[in-house]
């Protein structure tokens, strides 16, 4: 029963932080020019390459729809394309050879933005917002975006979850 009422109360809270994600957005393009560092690059993408792998693999169909949105989204334009996707392959694909091994080195990634609290912040609403594009945001996602915030310092209620 307790489990049973952590996936209603999970679903609920997903559902803030779709409600949030349109103002998220205009808030982080409004300071785009200060998210231009590595440390935020390589965060990004990690924190997007561990919600493709949240449900435990990652579909070819939405690492391609991954990698494409990061390639092409306006608060990572002062990244190279191929750059972006490129990163995000091969954060992929030591997901998916060594999962353990893999998702140390994408937390790893990730906790490069510990130090920027600002931009920890945007790394963790940019994974809510791609992970929104999909029309979900499942209880997979989820765990995986509060195990960030655990990473990055920062409490996973002040993003609705």
């Amino acid at each position: 029963m307790a489990f049973t009422n952590r996936l209603v109360s999970d679903s609920t809270s997903a559902g803030r932080s779709i409600e949030l994600a349109p103002q998220w957005r205009e808030e982080l393009l409004g300071r785009r020019d200060e998210l231009c560092g590595s440390s935020f690059r390589d965060a990004t993408v990690g924190i997007c390459a561990l919600m493709a792998a949240a449900d435990g693999s990652i579909d070819p169909n939405e690492r391609h729809r991954a990698a494409q949105l990061l390639g092409a989204d306006l608060l990572l334009q002062h990244f190279p394309a191929d750059e972006l996707r490129n990163l995000f392959e091969d954060n992929c694909a030591r997901l998916s050879m060594d999962p353990a091994f893999g998702r140390a080195y994408v937390m790893q990634q990730i906790a490069k933005s510990t130090g920027n609290p600002a931009e920890a912040r945007a790394v963790v609403q940019i994974a809510i917002m791609l992970s929104n594009t999909e029309g979900r945001f499942d209880t997979h996602e989820i765990a995986a975006v509060r195990e960030a915030c655990q990473v990055l310092h920062l409490n996973p209620s002040e993003f609705g979850l």
